[in-house]
């Protein structure tokens, strides 16, 4: 009886501190206030597996590193590491002054310090079975088995690879990677997910699942902004109106400090078909623009033991190639996107990530001409004699495939658009059920290699992300040599060679780079966005 009046009193606390709206903070009280049209699923990094969860595990817990707002890997909780010669064994160094946030399960309440032993726990959480996490990819293939994660003493952490991965640090910034309590972990079981303990800037407080989500500022975080103790706010408080046209009128009102993205239902509102801000919102409220790493993109089916294959026009490369050149990516954006993001003419990895050449890969730009005489090379003038092909989308970009569907119209190619729900295309794409299908890939850590292993053999369906069936002998050798090259510069020419075959073959589509694009209320300064679209709140300030 006394928890539930406790409970009871705790819940009405949280009530009083959040109260306020964005126009007024109770006492004082920085509120950070915030919408996410989606429920978050799970506030155990073992399942950080999607951008509303990720956001706000990021605030809760740290890892051994973190990235900066260029993508840089910096120190985090380890202030130092060491990578052997044979690039296999990463020795880091811990501070000593990071503490697990206050639960009762720890000694007087009070958060303990935390030591390798608990980064050796997490770790292998991530690939023990028992667990099922969503983030065993990051360690599966690349070492051995739970002594791979070694505490040397409480402050020495060390990790043994089975092969060199040189992208593994900025892996490693991955919020599957946070570090949690054994203790925590062990005593709430899969309830974690709805009671976190971590290390960051903001403690858990109160989740009433689809409705709201409270955190508080956590008094003992470690990272200093000069000689101030981060974060600056006192609370972050989330709501889940799924309705974004509503969610939009409550910024528009001040309830909310931030949002993310602009919605078709109200693009129009907000941006001109330039991308500038309408008169109508002008000086209300900030809007902030940048890369994202996801490429919008279409892919094609190549795979010659495939019977859709076999029957399909795609087939040829000179086809894949006129469709290419085919698509004015320009105007889509313009007036399906208001001009966001960017013509997809430089390969497949996209702008913002580190090694991107705009000069030195070469994709494809708008040339309706060019297009027009590769497809009568491949034996179809202006279309003639061209089976009509089926291009698979879900319903939530189905615009922007009708455009392409006119744009290669245009050119003589016959084109059907089939619409599927998102998980029914996906299950289709991981079976080569389809052989012209929209599809996008967003960065999972800040490396190149992540785009170009969708094209590795060794990737092909069903074993990986490789949905199109692309099979080349030198590009599986440079992508092999690439993980042995530590130089990045070295390495970024080799992802440059290979994104330029990609390219040369036309297994894929690149439509467009994406964009960020944030809306902050006037009062609110200090948030970076990033091309991840990584929510990082400890040192935004509200006025």
């Amino acid at each position: 009886m006394r928890r539930t009046i406790i409970n009871i009193f705790w819940i009405f606390s949280i009530i009083a501190l959040i109260a306020c709206n964005g126009k007024s903070d109770q006492a004082g009280k920085k509120v950070f206030n915030i919408n996410l049209d989606q429920n978050v699923t799970s506030l155990d990094p073992a399942f950080a597996r999607n951008q509303n969860a990720i956001w706000m595990i990021n605030q809760i817990f740290n890892g051994l590193v973190q990235v900066d707002s260029a993508l840089n890997t910096v120190p985090c909780i380890a202030k130092t590491w060491q990578i052997s010669d044979d690039q296999l064994t990463y020795t880091f160094n811990l501070r000593d002054d990071v503490l697990f946030q206050d639960d009762p399960l720890f000694k007087g309440g009070k958060g303990r310090k935390v030591v390798a032993a608990d980064f050796a726990y997490s770790f292998y959480r991530l690939i023990d079975p028992k667990v099922a996490s969503s983030g065993g990819w990051i360690f599966s293939d690349k070492v051995k088995d739970a002594n791979s994660f070694k505490a040397l003493n409480d402050s020495t952490f060390q990790i043994t690879l089975l092969k060199p991965f040189p992208a593994f640090l900025k892996l490693l910034t991955a919020q599957y990677c946070s570090v949690v309590p054994k203790e925590v972990v062990i005593h709430y079981g899969k309830d974690f997910r709805n009671h976190p303990v971590g290390t960051g800037p903001f403690s858990f407080k109160y989740w009433k699942e689809d409705e709201i989500l409270v955190l508080l500022k956590n008094e003992h975080y470690w990272e200093k902004d000069g000689d101030v103790r981060l974060p600056y706010l006192d609370a972050v408080k989330v709501t889940f109106i799924s309705d974004k046209q509503s969610a939009f009128m409550n910024f528009i009102k001040k309830d909310l400090d931030f949002f993310n993205s602009v919605d078709g239902s109200y693009r129009d509102d907000i941006l001109t078909k330039s991308g500038k801000m309408t008169t109508k919102y002008k000086g209300k409220f900030q809007l902030i623009k940048g890369p994202y790493l996801c490429t919008e993109y279409v892919g094609i089916l190549v795979d010659p033991s495939k019977e859709i294959v076999k029957k399909s026009p795609l087939k040829y490369k000179k086809v894949r190639q006129a469709i290419n050149y085919g698509i004015d990516k320009q105007k889509l954006i313009k007036y399906l996107r208001n001009s966001i993001g960017i013509p997809a003419t430089n390969g497949f990895i996209p702008k913002g990530m580190p090694g991107f050449d705009s000069v030195k890969v070469k994709g494809y730009s708008y040339n309706p001409v060019l297009s027009a005489k590769l497809l009568a090379e491949a034996g179809f003038p202006n279309g003639k004699g061209m089976p009509e092909i089926t291009l698979s989308t879900s319903t939530t970009y189905k615009d922007l495939i009708e455009f392409i569907q006119g744009e290669l119209g245009a050119i003589g190619m016959k084109v059907k658009v089939d619409v599927s729900p998102s998980a029914s295309l996906r299950d289709m794409m991981s079976k080569n059920e389809v052989n012209f299908f929209r599809g996008s890939w967003i960065a999972d850590y800040p490396d190149g290699e992540n785009y170009l292993s969708v094209f590795y053999s060794k990737n092909r369906v069903p074993f990986g992300p490789n949905y199109t069936g692309y099979f080349n002998d030198e590009f599986d050798r440079l992508f092999e040599q690439s993980y042995y090259e530590s130089n990045d510069e070295k390495r970024f020419e080799l992802y440059r060679k290979m994104d330029n075959m990609i390219m040369e073959h036309s297994s894929i589509v690149p439509i467009l780079y994406d964009q960020s694009v944030v809306m902050l209320q006037n009062n609110i300064s200090g948030y970076l966005i990033n091309p991840l679209s990584l929510m990082i709140l400890k040192r935004v300030k509200k006025k």
